[in-house]
C-alpha cells in the first residue's frame, strides 16, 4: 500500500518527523518497507511551475511548436517542444519547467538515465529550457506529452515545493485489510499519534441502508452467502475526460494509472476508503426481456455461475466459469466477474453518459478462490480476498456518485440501490486491566486502556471495572478479548514492554535423538563435498513418470493432491524426492560440469482412511560430473560412478557408527540393469542406489555422462543410530596382515565373501580389505580372482604367527566349502 503523504494529511495532522512517523507505524505492526521521496532531485533554483503566455509554430518543422513560457525569473523564455498536447493558440496551461543546468531523466532512454540541460538549437531555433513530460520528471513512465498542472498551479513556485511529495509504502499483512485504503492509515496514525481524524460526514453514512425498490433498477442477490450486500448509484449526463490533475497525481503516487475522470474516481475512493467500486454502462445493462433503456429497466442478478457458462472481461481474455464462482449478471446474462473484474459487454467508454456504481460485499474466499481459478488478480480481488466490511458500502457508493457529479458534471439520481439480505449484528467484548495486565505484563489503568481503544474508535463502557467496548463496523478482525489486548499493546508500544523472565519453572529439557541424528547426516555430507539443496515439495504426475520408463503411468489415486494448485506442474505431492533432486542437478549442470548435491526431506505417502498423509523424511543424493575438481597436480578426467556413489554411503555410515550393512544387486527401472543395489543395514533394507538409466536421463534433459542417485529411508536410518556412542580404547597390542588370493566364480559376489571372512575369522579378524579383482590368464574362463588383506589383532596380548595361521586355514576352508573358492597359485 502506497501512502502520499499529501494525500494521507488530508485526514489527520503529521506533527511528527517523518522517519518518526515510520518508525510507530512500523512498531505497530504497519511495517513501512520504505519511503520514497518524490522531487527531492528538483532543483529550486532550475525547476518551476511555468505558464504558458503562448504557442506559435516553428518556422523549420511542422511537427514542432514554439512555446513562450513564464516561470516567474525575468523575462519569459521561449522553447521549442513537439508535444502533442501543446498546440498553436494554447495560452494560460500550467507545466513543469526547466531550465539551463536542471538535471532530468531522459525520455527518450528505455534505461534509467540522467541528462542535464544545456541551451541548444533546434531545427534553428534557441531553445534554453524545457517544458517537462512525467517521465522526464520521474512520475511515471508516461512520455507521450507535456504534464498539465492545476489552472490554479502558482506561476513561479519551485515546482519540488508545488509537487514534491513523500510516499511511504507500507508492506501489510492480510489481517490489516483495514488499513488497505486512506481513510484505515489514517486512522492508525491519529490513534499513534493523538491527533483527531478528520473524515467529514462520511462515517455516518454506514448505517445508512438503501431500498431495494428503485424505479431505475432491479436487484436479486441468489446466493447471499456469496454477497450480503449489493448497493448501487446511477449517474446519469457523465462527459468522459481527463480527471483533475490533483486526482491523477495521487493516483500515481499511490501506484495507478490514471484513465479517465469516471473511471478514476472509482479508483480514487476505492484507495480512499478500501472498498472496490465497479461502473457499469447504464445503456449497456438488459433487463428481463433482454432489452437496454430506455426500453426496459436493468435487472442486477448476483448468482453463482451455470455449467458451461462464459464470458469475455474487460482485458479481453475469454474465461470458462465454475459453479462455485460468483457472477454479476443482467438480463442477458454474465457482465462482471463478482469482486474480481467486469465483463466486456458493459465496459464505460468515452461514449458513456449514463453510469451505474456497483459497491457491493463479497465473500473473501469465494472472492481469492476465484481470482487465483481464473489468474486474475486486481486490486479490487486483493481487497475483497482480505476482507471488506458490508457497511463500508453506502459511503463509497455516495462518495463515489458526488465526485462523478463534481467532476465529469452528471447529476445522480434520486436513492440508491441496496439489498442487504445478511446484515452483521454488532460485536461487543468484555475487558479487564488485570487481563491486559496478565497478558502483556504492563500494569495499566482502566482509564488508559479505555482511552487507548477510543483512540481506535472503539466504543466503551466501563462497570463495575469491566471495559464493555462496541467494535467499529470496519474492524473485521476483532473478535476476542486477545484482539483488544494486541490493540492496546500496538498504541501503547511494543517496545515500551518491560523485558521480564518467567515466573513458572522450565519443563525438563529432554534432548532431540532424531533432529540432532539429521543434523549429523547434514554435517558428514556437507564433509563429503556435498551441497544440501532444497526443492519443491509438489510435482506432476508426468514428471514422476519419467522415472519409471516402460512401467505403467503413475495412478493419481497413490499421491495426495493439492486442491487448489497454483499451476498444473505443482499439482501432486511428491512420493520420492529422486525426480525433484534431478531436475535440480539440470539446472546446476547449466553453470558447472560437476554437481553433488543431497536433500533431506518428506515425501507425502496417502494413508488409507486417514484424513492425512504420512511424511516420512528421506535422504536423497545426487552426483555427477568429474569425480575430482580440476587441479595443475593431475588430469585426472574420471567421471562419477556407482563406486564413488559407494563411497560416500560408506562414509556416512561409518561415521554415524552404524551395524553391518550390505549392497544387493537390485534391478529396478530407474536405474541401468546391473547398475543398482539396495542398501541393507543388518536384515533391513533402506534405500536404493545406482546410475541412471539412459532413457530416465534424456527424461529430465540431462547429458550423456553418468549420473548416480539414492535415496533411503532416514527414519530407519537414524533409527539404528544409537544415541551415544560407546567409544573403544586404541589398541595395546600390534596387528598383523597377511593377504590373500581366491579364485571363484563370476557370479560370486564381493559382498558375499567377505560376510563369509568376517564370520570364519570371528573376533581375531578385524579389518577386512578388497584390494584387487583380476580376469584373465591364468584364471580358467568364468571365474574372477578376488585379493584380500586381513588384519589379525587380540585385545589383550600379541598373536603369534601359529594362532594367525590357524584363523587364516579355517577362513580358506570355510571359502572353499561355501563358495568352492580355492587358493590362487
Amino acid at each position: 500500500m502506497r501512502v502520499p503523504i499529501s494525500w494521507l494529511k488530508d485526514y489527520v495532522e503529521i506533527t511528527i518527523p517523518l522517519e518518526e512517523l515510520a518508525e510507530r507505524l512500523t512498531m505497530a505492526g504497519l511495517e513501512v518497507g520504505a519511503i520514497e521521496h518524490v522531487g527531492a532531485e528538483w532543483d529550486r533554483d532550475k525547476m518551476f511551475v511555468g505558464e504558458i503566455l503562448e504557442v506559435g509554430p516553428h518556422p523549420n518543422a511542422d511537427r514542432l511548436t514554439i512555446a513562450v513560457v513564464e516561470y516567474g525569473a525575468g523575462e519569459p523564455m521561449a522553447v521549442v517542444t513537439g508535444a502533442p498536447n501543446i498546440r498553436v493558440g494554447d495560452k494560460g496551461v500550467k507545466v513543469p519547467f526547466a531550465t539551463t543546468g536542471a538535471r532530468l531523466i531522459d525520455g527518450y532512454s528505455e534505461e534509467l538515465k540522467y541528462i542535464t540541460l544545456k541551451p541548444t538549437k533546434i531545427r534553428g531555433v534557441p531553445s534554453e529550457g524545457m517544458v517537462c513530460s512525467e517521465k522526464e520528471l520521474g512520475i511515471s513512465e508516461d512520455h507521450e506529452g507535456i504534464m498539465i498542472l492545476d489552472d490554479d498551479a502558482p506561476t513561479g513556485m519551485p515546482l519540488r515545493d508545488y509537487m514534491g511529495d513523500v510516499v511511504l509504502d507500507l508492506d501489510l499483512t492480510p489481517n490489516l485489510a483495514r488499513c488497505f485504503s486512506m481513510v484505515g492509515v489514517a486512522r492508525e496514525v491519529a490513534a499513534l499519534t493523538g491527533q483527531e481524524c478528520r473524515l467529514g460526514e462520511w462515517p455516518e453514512l454506514a448505517s445508512v441502508v438503501g431500498s431495494e425498490s428503485i424505479p431505475w433498477v432491479e436487484i436479486e442477490i441468489a446466493d447471499p452467502d456469496l454477497c450480503p450486500r449489493y448497493t448501487t448509484a446511477l449517474v446519469r449526463g457523465l462527459s468522459s475526460g481527463p480527471s483533475p490533475s490533483w486526482m491523477q497525481r495521487r493516483l500515481t503516487l499511490a501506484g495507478m494509472r490514471p484513465i479517465s475522470n469516471t473511471v478514476d474516481v472509482t479508483n480514487y475512493v476505492m484507495l480512499e476508503w478500501g472498498q472496490p467500486l465497479h461502473a457499469f454502462d447504464y445503456d449497456l445493462l438488459r433487463g428481463r426481456d433482454g432489452k437496454t433503456p430506455p426500453s426496459s429497466v436493468p435487472l442486477i442478478v448476483i448468482r453463482r455461475a451455470r455449467p458451461g457458462e462464459t464470458m469475455t472481461t474487460l482485458d479481453g481474455e475469454h474465461h470458462a466459469l465454475t459453479e462455485d464462482m460468483l457472477l454479476i449478471t443482467d438480463g442477458g446474462g454474465p457482465v462482471a466477474v463478482a469482486g474480481v473484474m467486469g465483463g466486456l459487454q458493459s465496459e464505460i467508454t468515452e461514449a458513456t453518459t449514463n453510469i451505474l456504481i456497483e459497491s457491493a460485499n463479497f465473500n473473501n474466499i469465494s472472492i481469492r478462490k476465484t481470482s487465483q481459478a481464473l489468474k486474475l488478480p486486481s486490486e479490487a480481488s486483493a481487497r475483497f480476498g482480505r476482507g471488506v466490511p458490508p457497511d463500508l458500502s453506502m459511503i463509497a457508493v455516495q462518495r463515489s456518485a458526488r465526485m462523478m457529479e463534481e467532476l465529469a458534471g452528471g447529476t445522480m439520481e434520486e436513492g440508491h440501490g441496496d439489498a442487504y439480505p445478511l446484515r452483521p449484528e454488532g460485536k461487543g467484548i468484555e475487558l479487564t486491566a488485570a487481563e491486559v495486565e496478565r497478558i502483556l505484563g504492563v500494569d495499566l489503568e482502566t482509564e488508559q486502556i479505555v482511552n487507548i481503544l477510543e483512540s481506535l474508535e472503539f466504543d466503551c463502557q466501563v462497570v463495575e471495572g469491566t471495559i464493555r467496548a462496541t467494535v467499529p463496523y470496519y474492524r473485521l478482525d476483532v473478535t476476542v478479548a486477545a484482539d483488544l489486548i494486541e490493540d492496546v499493546a500496538r498504541v501503547w508500544g511494543y517496545d515500551r514492554l518491560p523485558t521480564t523472565l518467567m515466573t513458572d519453572e522450565l519443563p525438563p529439557q529432554e534432548r532431540d535423538f532424531s533432529l540432532e541424528g539429521e543434523e549429523r547426516v547434514r554435517d558428514i555430507l556437507v564433509g563429503c563435498g556435498l551441497t544440501e539443496a532444497i526443492t519443491y515439495s509438489l510435482g506432476n504426475l508426468e514428471t514422476f513418470g519419467k522415472l519409471t520408463p516402460g512401467q505403467p503411468e503413475p495412478d493419481p489415486a497413490d499421491y495426495v493432491r493439492i486442491a487448489n494448485p497454483l499451476t498444473t506442474e505443482r499439482e501432486f505431492m511428491r512420493r520420492t524426492l529422486l525426480a525433484s533432486l534431478l531436475e535440480a542437478v539440470r539446472d546446476n549442470l547449466r553453470y558447472t560440469d560437476r554437481v553433488a548435491l543431497f536433500e533431506i526431506g518428506r515425501v507425502y505417502l496417502p494413508d488409507p482412511g486417514e484424513e492425512l498423509p504420512k511424511e516420512p523424511r528421506r535422504l536423497c543424493i545426487a552426483m555427477t560430473g568429474l569425480w575430482q575438481e580440476r587441479s595443475w597436480m593431475g588430469q585426472n578426467q574420471e567421471h562419477v560412478d556407482f563406486f564413488a556413489l559407494k563411497g560416500v554411503v560408506e562414509t556416512l555410515l561409518d561415521h554415524l557408527v552404524l551395524p553391518e550393512s550390505s549392497f544387493v544387486r537390485l534391478e529396478h527401472p530407474t536405474f541401468h540393469a546391473g547398475g543398482a543395489a539396495v542398501l541393507r543395514l543388518g536384515e533391513t533394507e533402506i534405500g536404493v542406489m545406482g546410475e541412471v538409466d539412459a532413457t530416465v536421463r534424456d527424461g529430465f534433459d540431462l547429458p550423456e555422462q553418468p549420473v548416480c542417485l539414492l535415496e533411503l529411508d532416514l527414519e530407519e536410518l537414524l533409527a539404528q543410530v544409537e544415541p551415544i556412542r560407546h567409544l573403544q580404547p586404541l589398541p595395546r597390542f600390534p596387528s598383523v596382515s597377511q593377504d590373500m588370493s581366491l579364485v571363484v566364480d563370476e557370479g560370486v559376489s564381493a559382498q558375499r565373501m567377505e560376510d563369509l571372512i568376517r564370520k570364519a575369522g570371528g573376533r581375531l579378524l578385524v579389518g577386512v580389505t578388497l584390494f584387487d579383482v583380476y580376469r584373465g590368464d591364468p584364471i580358467p574362463a568364468g571365474k574372477k580372482s578376488l585379493a584380500y588383506s586381513l588384519t589379525y589383532r587380540h585385545e589383550e596380548r600379541t598373536l603369534t604367527d601359529k594362532q594367525v595361521a590357524k584363523v587364516h586355514s579355517k577362513i580358506v576352508k570355510r571359502l572353499s566349502k561355501e563358495l568352492g573358492a580355492k587358493l590362487r597359485e
